[in-house]
């Protein structure tokens, strides 16, 4: 058995929700540098040349990368042999979310539904625990900020439509989402599950290291049709118009129920943040 005190747990958290607002991933930088010299507006690639000047500001002078700091969302591997003492797993992190985002000067976004008042320290974060083997403590940080949520799409289609309908879906999704997700997006689809489910897939999917090709040969050639079609819109970055609108589409498959096919996505705008630390 393995212990890790809470208070462990909450520094870890705190440092996490500040360096992923902070610091983009070298496969992020990686993948809007390949898409500046594959992109023919001028103008676009202009864009390119700005937000690779943002984030290495960002990451110099510790600052957020965007002024939208996003809805703290977990992923969370807790292992059957991790037990956490000094208080509870759930209240360590919501307390490394609260001190982050104050430490950090991050903006608080969580707000009551109808009367939008502001919970004050961007919590309650939301938290998905997947139990697994072993005495890991796996926590994944992706901060998501509104103009990218908003933009996501469910359907639950008829099993007899195929992929067909997958794709027209996901790449209509990008199509009517514009600008407004502040493109270069990367898509996640979640292809499978049920209604909620399938929602989450979309979501992990976009945990993916970009470049990383999918482990099923046919998806990976599914993930490449779809990405051609999307970059055909003509949207371009920042909605400019221009060669490319996504840097990456990730897929997430699970078996569904013989009378379904849930399909969802979930757009990361070009600041595609996330980092992940292991106890």
């Amino acid at each position: 058995m393995k212990t890790i005190h809470s208070c462990a747990i909450t520094t870890a958290v705190k440092n996490l929700c500040m360096q992923a607002n902070y610091e983009l991933g070298p496969d992020v930088l990686d993948a809007l540098t390949g898409a500046k010299k594959c992109e023919e507006s001028p103008l676009c690639r202009e864009v390119y040349d700005i937000l690779t000047e943002n984030a290495v500001i960002a990451k110099r002078e510790s600052i957020a990368l965007c002024q939208d700091t996003g809805c703290a969302v977990f992923f969370v591997e807790l292992g059957q042999g991790v037990h956490v003492e000094g208080g509870g797993l759930l209240d360590a992190i919501h307390d490394g979310v609260r001190q982050g985002y104050a430490e950090g000067y991050l903006r608080s976004s969580m707000c009551h539904p109808f009367t939008r008042k502001n919970t004050g320290d961007n919590t309650p974060a939301i938290i998905h625990i997947e139990p697994v083997q072993g005495d890991i403590l796996k926590i994944i940080f992706a901060p998501k900020g509104g103009g990218s949520e908003n933009m996501s799409r469910i359907a639950m289609l008829k099993p007899s439509q195929g992929r067909p309908a997958v794709k027209d879906f996901v790449v209509d999704t990008v199509r009517q989402a514009g600008a407004n997700p502040c493109p270069p997006t990367v898509v996640g689809v979640g292809i499978g599950g049920n209604f909620e489910h399938a929602a989450l897939l979309a979501k992990k999917a976009l945990l993916r290291k970009l470049g990383s090709v999918h482990a099923d040969p046919e998806m990976a050639a599914f993930e490449a049709e779809i990405l051609q079609a999307i970059n055909s819109l003509g949207i371009g970055a920042q909605g400019f118009g221009g060669t490319v609108t996504s840097l990456a589409v990730h897929i997430e498959l699970h078996p569904c129920h013989i009378a379904s096919l849930p399909v969802a996505v979930n757009l990361n705008c070009h600041a595609h943040r996330h980092g992940e630390i292991i106890l």
